[in-house]
């Protein structure tokens, strides 16, 4: 054998080799952490492609609960049957680090969301760094601009959370098929059910028109219920003294207080505190303001941490 085909060989057998021990010892492409970027940036590149033609599919009723099932799975860290029983409707679970503050997060995300119909079931975000104790959750990404944001912010600063993030525009898809907000037959609520099942409370973040409730920069709403009325008065207050009008609507009658709203009224049958709050534009899309709020909201969270 002539030298150049020995050094051939050597090279292709230490290429396997190497193969091998990447295949034993690294995570997979699947389970790989984004490099560098930041738990905002990986939700709201997500969403940056919603818009009132992108897909949605209604999930049938083993969809949606096989979907409850994984990421009830995951909540009890329970990782391999939950990665087992979400591969059933073909979604997936990675862990994501937030380079900002190096926690970690379990993305519960769709295999086929680049595919030329994507189905519009959303994503979760689990802290795997804490137990987890509240819910973010944004039914209204980009038609509501900016919440998904927010979202993501509330999540990245304060710990023990979920963040539950619908997978369409609300406009997508055909009739009101993706308003999560106002349907029980979709991946959103049924994870959100789950939630409330277990006793989370949830904050549901959404964005009004500046016509909407042209005298008020925020609605702030518990639903159906008055489970979290202390927590909507310390809100509205942080809120209020930031500079911000805050309609109350559990002491009056506010625009947009969220009584229809499935997931507030599924939160109410189980006496578990819920806070739909409505944020006008100038909050939403000015980053300090935005930054403000989020930590106004962040406080509320960490009372539903106190006992931990």
């Amino acid at each position: 054998m002539t030298i150049a085909k020995k050094l051939c060989v050597l090279a292709v057998t230490t290429a396997g080799i190497l193969g091998l021990v990447r295949c034993a010892g690294d995570p997979s492409d699947e389970d790989r952490e984004p490099a560098g970027r930041s738990l905002e940036r990986l939700v709201t590149d997500y969403t940056s492609g919603f818009h009132e033609d992108s897909g949605y599919r209604l999930p049938t009723r083993d969809e949606r609960r096989t979907m409850a099932a994984g990421v009830a799975l995951l909540l009890d860290r329970e990782r391999a049957a939950a990665e087992r029983r979400l591969a059933d409707v073909d979604f997936t679970v990675r862990t994501v680090t937030d380079p900002a503050g190096g926690r970690r997060f379990a993305e519960v995300a769709d295999r086929s969301e680049d595919g030329p119909a994507p189905r519009g079931w959303g994503r979760v975000y689990i802290d795997l760094d804490s137990p987890v104790r509240w819910s973010a959750q944004i039914p209204h990404p980009v038609a509501d601009r900016c919440t998904e944001r927010l979202g993501a912010e509330l999540l990245s600063r304060s710990p023990g959370g979920v963040l539950v993030v619908a997978g369409a525009h609300r406009k997508a898809g055909r009739g009101d098929g993706a308003d999560v907000a106002h349907r029980r037959d979709s991946v959103f609520h049924a994870i959100c059910a789950e939630l409330a099942r277990r006793g989370l409370p949830g904050v549901q973040l959404h964005g009004m028109d500046d016509d909407s409730a042209p005298e008020h920069d925020v609605v702030a709403s518990t639903g159906r219920g008055r489970q979290a009325v202390a927590e909507g008065r310390d809100l509205a207050d942080a809120l209020r003294e930031q500079g911000y009008d805050v309609c109350r609507a559990w002491a009056r009658s506010c625009p947009l207080a969220g009584r229809s709203n499935v997931q507030g009224r599924t939160a109410a049958a189980h006496d578990v505190p819920f806070l739909h709050i409505e944020f006008g534009h100038r909050i939403r899309e000015d980053r300090a303001r935005s930054t403000e709020a989020v930590e106004a909201l962040a406080d509320v969270t960490r009372t539903w941490r106190r006992d931990e």
